[in-house]
């Protein structure tokens, strides 16, 4: 990643606006103006599987009861894994009329009872089993895994410390080489970035396994989760002595 520095300095003893594109800043005189980017890499310490569960029957009542199992065969893929089932959150239980519009009369041909699941884990081997599981209940049409950072602040700290120590570094070299001395801060604007890249898992029920197949491994099997990046811009103006 390339860092880019902005520096200016302001020898002037009139006061006078600079035209920045973020922030718009009033400058004192005799100062100096910076901005630098920094960022902070770290492994994921959290991953996040979310899923659905969705059943359809002729009553409404058959749908929920279908959909109830499928909580249940939940229940006992996270008991199964080590994982008390309080663990994962689970949706509220939305039901669906569903027609058939082949006709220009539509029909009532029954009803659909979903709810979506999250679940966070810290421990990563975790994850092939409970998909591999959750495939092979029927339960899911759909998982989405993420990787994250729990404390994402404490992140964006770390890329701020960099953003300010380069800016910092910027100003002083600045400064020296005009032979002035760095002071002490006078202003400071920060915006923080994150990047968080969900990886999709469409694992339908077409996709369970028969009794006696071989596994399937895991989408995420050997391979290893990408790093959490949080990048940061720091507008600084300095004083000059």
């Amino acid at each position: 990643m390339k860092y880019g520095l902005v520096a200016l300095a302001l020898l002037a003893f009139a006061p006078m606006v600079l035209a920045q594109e973020h922030p718009t800043v009033t400058a004192l005189p005799n100062s100096i103006y910076v901005g630098a980017d920094g960022k902070y890499e770290s492994a994921p310490d959290t991953a996040v599987l979310e899923f659905n569960i969705s059943a359809q029957d002729e009553t409404s009542a058959a749908a929920y009861q279908k959909a109830s199992k499928d909580v249940e065969a939940v229940r006992q893929v996270l008991h199964a894994n080590g994982i008390e089932p309080k663990a994962a959150n689970i949706g509220f239980f939305s039901v669906q009329p569903m027609y058939d519009w082949r006709n220009a009369k539509q029909k009532l041909i029954g009803y659909r009872v979903t709810t979506d699941v999250t679940l966070k884990l810290k421990d990563f081997s975790k994850i092939g089993p409970i998909t591999q599981q959750l495939a092979e209940a029927n339960v899911s049409e759909r998982q989405t895994l993420n990787y994250i950072l729990e404390n994402m602040d404490e992140a964006k700290n770390k890329a701020v410390e960099d953003a300010y120590r380069r800016a910092r570094n910027s100003a002083e070299t600045l400064a020296r080489t005009s032979g002035r001395t760095l002071g002490e801060l006078s202003y400071a604007s920060i915006d923080t970035f994150e990047n968080s890249r969900p990886m999709p898992m469409r694992m339908a029920r077409a996709m369970a396994v028969s009794p006696g197949a071989a596994a399937v491994p895991a989408p995420t099997e050997e391979f290893t989760p990408q790093d959490v990046t949080v990048t940061a811009h720091v507008n600084a103006l300095f004083i000059l002595k």
